[in-house]
């Protein structure tokens, strides 16, 4: 079984959305519950699975673990397999899911639709995060876009056509680089195997028809290019600045549980991306580029947290937060030294339980009021007790308190940038001032002062369910915070492993450089 744990829980998911399309029937009351529970049942055993999954893994082990491959369509090979990066993005899927659909209890329109729709989005990105062969990770990768083009678009607010579509156009557009790019890199492989193309860091040609992208030498301009043209996928993806607007526009329209979605888990894949691919891949065009990507990271910390300052939707202005968090990911990432990668890793896995929390918090005052207008609220803490405190945790979390997980990740990504650019660095530390600034704002407009406001009055704090949802966030924030190790032991060999080599590519395409040099 343990050959094929990798597939069970990938695709367990969209066994369970085949379930619900072909066998529920009806619109009514009944069916509409059994579609909540069959999904939040699904999304459960595939976290207690995925569980196996992390035990069996070994995390000094930095090849790729626990492999479950086959020959495919058209000579594509089905490929997938876990390492230190990836498994940590695996576990932070299946746990998420559960919390979604927990969340997403009361919604009532086209109830097995919307269950099917987010079943068959996590098996998309699980496939995303284990992949070991490129043509299938485009596969899932952009067949993500389709269930949450569908969430945004169907359950979203009032301009949710408009911010649907803007989702895909920016993502889809971006991703269509990325397959120029592979297409060049078939041809510059001079092979008839398109589709088995081994990503491993340490092991090569697991068959004897795939080729090993990383023995592929692209050189001179040309891999700067391909570069390129996967940075834009990815940086789209994330989203980096400038090519950012489609998020607060996405998050605003979309569903509560799809804000969460998006940006615990959606997000991570572009920063997934730069480290299973960009790196490794074209250490030339990353070593060319670096300095450009660091100002534009430290410009996007600094630019929207003084846009999140200004916005009147707490929606937008969590949106905002996010892609500055986000900034220090991809700050940390083409620091390329470990502190830097650990700290993006551990960044991303911590904003996916903060700013999860975060639209959460959103969502359970929007239940009952109707409404994200920070102007609307007031003096909750007068009604809303319990939510007062859990909406000041995770507040403190995203400012980066320290004791909780949101200062580990700034603080290593801002030690590793440090020692490669100290402007940057700099720069990027005044958006932590920044942050506490625009969060603190916030809390304080919505939870404290006096409740004058009539329509408040009545309002009732978090019922056991909506409790329940927040306790697992509440849990790992606080144990990431004071127990990093938990992060960083799993991440540690694999981001080590993924240094040397990029040192090591770096310094043998120099070398080359000056051979053909003093040959001309």
């Amino acid at each position: 079984m343990e050959h094929h744990l990798l597939s069970i829980v990938t695709f367990m998911p969209a066994f369970a959305a085949a379930i619900l399309a072909i066998f529920l029937r009806g619109d009514d009351a009944a069916a509409s519950r059994n579609a909540k529970w069959l999904a939040l049942i699904t999304t459960t055993v595939t976290f207690l699975v995925s569980l196996f999954v992390f035990f069996e893994f070994d995390p000094n082990n930095t090849q790729f673990q626990l492999i479950d491959e086959a020959d495919w369509l058209l000579g594509l090979k089905y490929r997938l397999g876990v390492d230190g990066i990836s498994i940590l993005f695996v576990m932070l899927t299946t746990f998420m899911m559960p919390l979604v659909i927990a969340a997403s209890w009361n919604v009532e329109h086209r109830v097995k639709e919307y269950m099917i729709a987010f079943l068959i989005l996590e098996t998309l990105m699980l496939g995303v995060f284990m992949a070991l062969d490129l043509v299938l990770f485009y596969l899932f990768f952009e067949a993500g876009l389709i269930p949450m083009f569908l969430i945004i678009g169907i359950w979203g607010g009032a301009n949710r056509i408009y911010a649907s579509f803007k989702f895909f156009l920016y993502t889809f557009l971006g991703s269509v680089l990325m397959l120029v790019a592979m297409v060049a890199m078939y041809a510059e492989a001079g092979t008839t195997c398109i589709g088995g193309c081994e990503v491993s860091l340490l092991t090569h040609n697991f068959g004897s028809e795939s080729f090993d992208l990383l023995g592929i030498q692209i050189v001179g301009g040309m891999q700067t290019l391909m570069f390129i043209a996967f940075f834009a996928s990815f940086a789209v993806k994330m989203p980096m600045w400038p090519v950012h607007t489609w998020l607060p526009d996405a998050h605003v329209q979309a569903p509560t549980a799809g804000s969460v979605v998006l940006a615990a888990i959606l997000l991570k894949m572009g920063g997934y991306g730069f480290l299973r691919f960009s790196l490794p891949m074209f250490p030339v065009g990353a070593d060319v580029m670096a300095p450009l990507v660091l100002w534009l990271s430290a410009i996007a910390i600094v630019y929207t947290s003084l846009v999140a300052l200004v916005q009147e939707d707490m929606k937008k202005l969590i949106a905002y937060s996010s892609v500055a968090h986000m900034g220090f990911v991809t700050m940390g990432i083409f620091a390329v030294n470990q502190q830097g990668l650990d700290g993006a890793i551990f960044q991303m896995i911590s904003h996916g339980f903060i700013s999860g929390a975060l639209f959460l918090c959103v969502g359970v005052i929007y239940d009952r009021m109707h409404t994200r207008d920070i102007d609307a609220y007031g003096g909750l803490v007068n009604r809303m007790p319990v939510y007062a405190l859990i909406f000041m945790l995770f507040t403190m979390a995203n400012v980066g308190l320290p004791g909780t997980s949101g200062f580990v990740g700034e603080f290593l990504t801002l030690v590793g940038t440090f020692k490669v650019n100290t402007w940057v660095a700099a720069v990027a530390t005044t958006g932590v001032i920044l942050s506490a600034a625009y969060a603190l704002w916030l809390y304080r407009r919505v939870v404290m002062g006096d409740l004058i406001k009539a329509s408040l009055k009545t309002i009732t704090d978090m019922t056991p369910r909506e409790k329940w949802i927040f306790a697992p966030l509440v849990v790992m924030t606080l144990y990431l915070g004071v127990y990093p190790a938990a992060v960083l032991d799993i991440t540690g060999p694999a981001v080590a492993a993924l240094v040397n080599n990029y040192d090591t590519a770096l310094a043998a395409a120099e070398a080359a450089a000056q051979t053909a040099q003093v040959s001309n």
